[in-house]
């Protein structure tokens, strides 16, 4: 009896040192790393981002394509554009070469790389930080690869912001409803608000792969794939699918060309890949 009491009490001192000295966080990262898996799942939803096409464009067609995809995914999905930097709420959008591939980037790469704005977003990782972070399981990874945002249950703590290596998350310092006290018209929004639920002052947000497309079913697109389809020389740039399978045009585009994703070597597993 001696010894089991004193083989609990020392097992709960010492989860209560962890806890004192890491936090609850870190308990929950070391817990859901156990759990998870880094097994290939066929069912995950990837996209490829055709670089070498896009730079191949004069830069004004470009940044029309970078600029459709971003109105696109924002507009469908009521993004407040909140005018502040240092507020700004993004689900997609671009960062020079260096910025995105800063594992890649050498002072000998060429001048077509150095001056890219490439397009980023979240890469719906098959071994995702955000998730094993976030205490209250408001950020969670679908059976499909899809990582989620339960705005319910966030709690603001913005723990999976910092453990997101690609800066894929925005918080909404201020509530993005906001209207202005004479106007009445709303800051951050179009009128025309769509259908997608906006956000509340307090929780995180980002890109969901269009999740709800998604759900309706058939071929979906991501609203950045249809809007840079749209634009003339933008078809094909963007590619969303099943990352394997017979009829996966993502597998085949991942088999036929060289490609790389954003910052491999953290192990996360990025599910947006880049031609280059």
């Amino acid at each position: 009896m001696m010894d089991e009491n004193r083989r609990s009490f020392l097992k709960k001192a010492g989860c209560t040192a962890l806890g004192v000295g890491c936090g609850l966080p870190m308990l929950v990262a070391a817990r859901s790393a156990l759990k998870e898996g880094s097994e290939d799942s066929k069912s995950q939803w990837a996209m490829v981002i055709d670089l070498r096409k896009l730079l191949e464009l004069p830069k004004a067609q470009q940044e029309e394509i970078r600029k459709a995809c971003a109105t696109a995914c924002h507009d469908a999905h009521n993004v407040p554009d909140v005018p502040d930097s240092q507020e700004e709420i993004k689900w997609i959008w671009a960062e020079k070469y260096e910025h995105a591939f800063p594992d890649q980037f050498h002072e000998r790469a060429s001048d077509k790389m150095k001056e890219a704005d490439v397009p980023v977003l979240c890469n719906h990782c098959d071994r995702p930080s955000c998730v094993r972070v976030c205490p209250t399981k408001a950020t969670w990874k679908r059976e499909d690869g899809l990582v989620m945002m339960d705005m319910h249950r966030c709690i603001g703590c913005r723990y999976c912001m910092a453990a997101c290596p690609y800066g894929a998350r925005s918080f909404n310092w201020r509530d993005p409803r906001e209207r202005d006290s004479s106007s009445g018209e709303l800051l951050y929004f179009k009128e025309d608000l769509s259908p997608y639920p906006a956000r509340t002052k307090g929780v995180v947000e980002k890109c969901t792969f269009c999740a709800e497309r998604i759900r309706d079913g058939g071929d979906p697109k991501p609203a950045c794939v249809e809007a840079a389809d749209e634009v003339p020389g933008g078809k094909g740039i963007l590619t969303f699918g099943k990352r394997t399978g017979a009829d996966s045009e993502v597998g085949r585009k991942l088999r036929d060309n060289h490609t790389t994703c954003r910052r491999v070597g953290l192990g996360t597993g990025p599910n947006v890949y880049y031609i280059i």
